[in-house]
């Protein structure tokens, strides 16, 4: 066997052997890990032995290790370096996979064993993690229709195949319309813009070949080109493209893909004996019902709205004052309201990007995982997916932990957004296996490399969920890291963001590019001081977004989901120059796959946490108190998923918190 695939690896800490791995090695190295699987799994259902523990739950825990080595690097490709042979790769492993997951499932003798465990659990003498991994297996049998009979499990089985399917082509018909709009500009159509747009505008244009610079769809080069252009008539052109991705018609067109996803939702949950798609999805998460999310979001959404439409007028008033008549549009809100930013706050985005360059951000990320959790990153040569991504070992007194890899830039071949992945999850059970870490951001490239304030805080945000992989210390890798419910997941990165707001973290590391001196301690106050500027924005296009996805999966499935979108956001009265942050046929989050589906408004529900539990620090005294942050690792970072969430967050904080932090960190409350 010569595929590098199904080797025996030699890299640094097991990383996959990406110089010696072709393309072409992926499907037969598929087909064949398949199948190893299979007769794993076989193994372990037709066993002759009474079912245990130890040969059935923790065996399926360490089957697949084969295919796990074909798909981590297969997806890290497909998601960040993504070419026209690996999406036709990934059209022909999306069905092969549904199939194989399917038929597991359908597997009675397995889950007649299963069954069998579930049962007899409490004379079974389990340790509690145990027990947790025995009852998350037979819940995940149970909803993804293992009790299911005849033809009902025949048409489970054909659901979940058509929804992987779709969600291939949704994400890969969104790639296609980012990757093929740019807009050329004049030298002429540069001025007014500060020389960091430029310079993007220019890398961009370099890039793709073009006659001059351009902006593309990456949000790091046309949001601050929507922020600095003076020309209204290309910031329209530039917006209206941003914003009908996925509406263009054609075969990139997602629109009646979203509405075959929502129907095949809905068919999945009453299959199962839900009244709707939000029931059966949010039964498992911290929310439990689509009540609690909605009490949640409309309690945010009217403070937030009468924020955002105060704000409004007073940005109209300002568009009216340089000439231009008419309605104030949403191409119009982030260049007037960087422009009051720099009159209110005297803070200007092209003064301070040269205190944020890339490269000391990283450090200060860093830094502040060293003085809170005792981690060290050293810099790691080996063979990456790209040449762009960066590795580092991470050890604390001086034993290895795990790889974090860093990739950073925007490219054409990598889909948009930021994210957060393991090529492989921590374990000690059956094997011990040190996690891979990878954050993917999208950060236009300079020399140096030059951060917008929101890119530096998503650069937190993705490294405390790579915290959250690097520090699990579990027994099972099916409980390890971000395993947890969904509305819990981002509560370790939206907590890291505060650290990029601590003082002395910005003193230290916010130095300029190129007279290396530190921030001046006005700016840092200035910084600081307008943290929760536009707040009303922001909150208004994010829960816009969360209550449409609600609405989407809570009762019947719209025939036509523009429409529904239309008349969710009509009765939430959504302001006129504020859009959803994800419209319908751009909406990755809840289309691309089942992640965030009916779970958008999980960052809000985390929200509520990280407000109370950055608290704890500050109540200590001290942002890197010692004891805060051996109970933050203890009870939320290391334990993964192997304990219910609203426990994990009591044993931290000795209780959970109202909705008033989160009102108050934004802003909008007293």
């Amino acid at each position: 066997m010569t595929n590098p695939l199904l080797q025996d690896w030699t890299t640094p800490f097991g990383l996959p052997p990406f110089d010696q791995i072709d393309d072409e090695d992926f499907t037969p190295a598929l087909e064949i890990a398949l199948a190893r699987h299979m007769d794993e799994i076989t193994a372990i259902a037709e066993n002759p032995d009474a079912p245990t523990f130890a040969n059935t739950i923790e065996a399926m825990e360490g089957a697949g290790e084969d295919l796990d080595k074909v798909l981590s690097p297969f997806f890290a490709l497909a998601g960040a370096d993504s070419t026209p042979r690996r999406q036709e790769l990934q059209r022909e492993f999306t069905p092969k996979l549904s199939a194989h997951s399917s038929a597991i499932y359908a597997n009675r003798p397995l889950f007649d064993r299963i069954r069998q465990l579930w049962e007899a659990r409490d004379g079974l003498d389990l340790s509690p993690e145990e027990a947790r991994v025995l009852m998350l297996t037979h819940r995940g049998f149970v909803r993804a229709g293992a009790a299911l009979d005849g033809d009902e499990a025949d048409r489970m089985a054909a659901i979940k195949a058509c929804l992987a399917t779709l969600g291939t082509s949704f994400t890969q018909n969104l790639l296609a319309d980012e990757a093929g709009w740019s807009m050329t500009l004049t030298e002429a159509d540069l001025e007014g813009l500060p020389d960091f747009v430029r310079d993007a505008a220019r890398a961009a244009g370099e890039e793709q070949g073009a006659d001059g610079p351009v902006i593309t769809l990456s949000r790091s080069l046309i949001v601050p080109f929507l922020q600095f252009s003076p020309r209204r008539d290309l910031r329209e052109a530039a917006w209206r493209a941003w914003v009908s991705r996925g509406a263009n018609g054609g075969e990139t067109d997602n629109r009646e893909i979203a509405a075959e996803v929502l129907a095949l939702r809905e068919e999945r949950a009453k299959l199962l004996g839900y009244d709707s798609f939000a029931a059966y999805k949010l039964e498992t998460e911290m929310a439990g019902s689509p009540d609690r999310v909605r009490e949640l979001l409309m309690a945010v959404w009217e403070p937030a709205r009468a924020q955002a439409e105060a704000d409004a007028q007073v940005l109209s008033d300002m568009m009216h004052a340089d000439g231009m008549n008419g309605d104030l549009e949403p191409w119009d809100w982030r260049y007037y309201s960087e422009k009051r930013r720099r009159a209110e706050h005297d803070l200007d985005e092209a003064e301070l990007k040269p205190y944020l360059q890339l490269d000391r951000m990283i450090e200060a990320a860093f830094d502040c995982a060293n003085r809170l959790f005792g981690l060290e990153f050293r810099p790691l040569e080996a063979a990456l997916y790209h040449p762009d991504c960066r590795a580092w070992e991470v050890t604390r007194n001086g034993a290895h932990v795990a790889v974090f890899i860093g990739d950073y830039f925007a490219r054409a071949s990598k889909r948009s957004g930021a994210w957060c992945s393991a090529m492989r999850m921590q374990a000690k059970r059956p094997v011990a296996k040190a996690p891979i870490v990878v954050n993917v951001c999208n950060f236009a490239k300079g020399d140096p490399a030059l951060l917008s304030y929101d890119d530096a805080r998503t650069l937190f945000h993705e490294f405390g969920h790579a915290l959250h992989q690097m520090l699990s210390d579990v027994e099972f890798g099916s409980v390890a890291g971000t395993s947890v419910a969904r509305d819990f997941v981002e509560l370790p990165s939206q907590l890291y963001e505060h650290w990029l707001e601590v003082p002395e973290v910005l003193e230290r590391f916010a130095t300029h590019a190129e007279t290396g001196e530190p921030m001046p301690r006005e700016m840092l106050e200035r910084v600081l001081g307008a943290a929760n500027y536009d707040m009303g924005f922001q909150t208004v296009e994010y829960v816009a977004s969360a209550m449409v996805d609600l609405d989407f999966h809570d009762g019947a499935a719209p025939a036509d989901p523009m429409a529904a979108q239309a008349n969710t956001l009509a009765r939430l009265g959504l302001p006129h120059a504020i859009p959803m942050r994800h419209a319908t046929p751009h909406f990755a989050h809840v289309f691309a796959g089942d992640g965030y589906s009916s779970g958008y408004y999980s960052y809000m529900w985390s929200e509520v946490m990280d407000a109370d539990a950055f608290a704890a620090f500050e109540e200590a005294g001290s942002a890197f108190d010692a004891d805060t942050a051996k109970r933050l690792e203890a009870n939320i970072l290391s334990t993964g998923g192997s304990v219910e969430a609203e426990d994990l967050y009591k044993a931290f904080r000795g209780r959970m918190p109202g909705v008033e932090a989160l009102l108050k960190g934004r802003g909008l409350a007293a």
